[in-house]
């Protein structure tokens, strides 16, 4: 599971507070790791169990500023929130194998043996059909060839949909009601 941890539109001492829960939840959840980091910690996906998903919401940090001692503010806020994983889209067993005959012209083979291969991909719906080569093995190949590339393209559609999903869910940031509160310099856990 793949959670996100985002400043917002929130100054420096936002991003620290992320950096801060990333390190604090890597200690919390010894199976997690961190995924990737955009800017200076602007935002961060942690990888680790479902348990993190109960973190989706604010996160508020009370600290007086460690970036700028005569600030006044001393509330900062955070957001977490669970990104939406990619499906595996090209595993052998999602696919059902049909053979035909090919019909029309060229000869006896194409009209007595079943050439022609279709290839449907049970978790899209997608479906290719190849009936080019007079081998029914030929035909196969060809077939999965054309699925793979299919599979591909609606992977990488699939990928900028996650990536665009996650830039909106970093400008989500919601300013009370936290979730989990934290306090201080050494960002101690409070709620």
């Amino acid at each position: 599971m793949l959670l996100q941890i985002s400043s917002g539109q929130g100054p420096a001492e936002c991003k620290l507070a992320v950096k801060m829960l990333c390190e604090a939840l890597l200690k919390e959840f010894p199976d997690a790791s961190l995924f990737d980091v955009h800017g200076d910690y602007a935002s961060a996906i942690i990888n680790g169990p479902d348990e993190l998903a109960t973190l989706s919401g604010t996160i508020g940090w009370i600290c007086k500023s460690p970036l700028r001692p005569h600030h006044k503010r001393k509330n900062w806020f955070i957001h977490a929130s669970v990104v939406p994983e990619l499906r595996e889209l090209t595993r052998e067993s999602d696919i059902i194998v049909q053979t035909f005959r090919s019909g029309g012209p060229g000869g006896q083979n194409v009209n007595k043996v079943a050439t022609a291969v279709r290839i449907i991909h049970k978790a899209t719906g997608l479906v290719v059909v190849c009936r080019d080569e007079r081998s029914q093995k030929q035909n196969k190949e060809r077939a999965l060839a054309r699925l793979w590339v299919k599979l591909a393209a609606m992977q990488d559609a699939e990928k900028g949909k996650q990536k665009e999903g996650a830039w909106e869910e970093h400008q989500k940031l919601v300013r009370g009601n936290p979730i989990r509160v934290y306090s201080g310099p050494t960002f101690l856990r409070i709620k």
